[in-house]
């Protein structure tokens, strides 16, 4: 009851103080896994991604957040969960995994880390590996416009990309999902909403 009366309170106020808007919902499955890859601007950016759609997302974040006891608590309650980006990350995907398997919905920034510049940066091959893995659908997601106060802030979901599109096509499935993931970000960023 809690997550569902923040999920509101939080959407007003970024319909309130950002202009906010979704496009593309229609592109998030009703049912069943996928995993959700936005472009990374803002330490806002999961809960904008969170409130933007009516499932729940759940968060691979940095394992340094985790290590501040009161935030800690607050975003797994949020069901976000560690990543050691140094590290391979094994046991995120392990989680990722299971989530996935129970018909979960992840929220994955591909960039791995929040863009300094607010250009799109290269994309890791994280979210390839775990939709190859377990045959799920990735959603390309654009956040536009920036966090500036009254003024439009965007939520695009582009159409899901299946792994199952390079299976027998490609040498390097991963690279190659992620290389097109990112363009179709890059693509939505430039459709000129803001």
């Amino acid at each position: 009851m809690l997550y569902l009366t923040l999920h509101w309170i939080v959407r007003f106020l970024f319909s309130v103080f950002f202009r906010y808007r979704v496009i593309g919902a229609e592109n998030i499955p009703k049912t069943g896994p996928a995993i959700i890859c936005p472009n990374h601007i803002s330490n806002l950016d999961p809960p904008l991604i969170g409130v933007s759609t009516k499932r729940k997302v759940h968060f691979m974040a940095k394992e340094e957040l985790f290590r501040i006891p009161i935030f800690r608590s607050l975003i797994r309650y949020l069901n976000a969960f560690p990543v050691n980006r140094s590290g391979g990350g094994r046991e995120a995907i392990q989680k990722g995994m299971e989530l996935l398997k129970e018909d979960k919905i992840l929220g994955i920034f591909p960039e791995g880390t929040r863009s300094k510049t607010g250009k799109l940066g290269k994309g890791r091959v994280g979210a390839a590996v775990l939709a190859c893995r377990a045959g799920v659908p990735l959603i390309p997601t654009a956040i536009i416009g920036g966090y500036r106060l009254f003024r439009p802030l965007y939520v695009v979901f582009g159409k899901p990309i299946h792994p199952y599109e390079y299976e027998g096509k490609s040498s390097n499935p991963v690279r190659d999902l992620t290389d097109r993931l990112m363009k179709e970000i890059q693509r939505l960023l430039d459709s000129n909403l803001s």
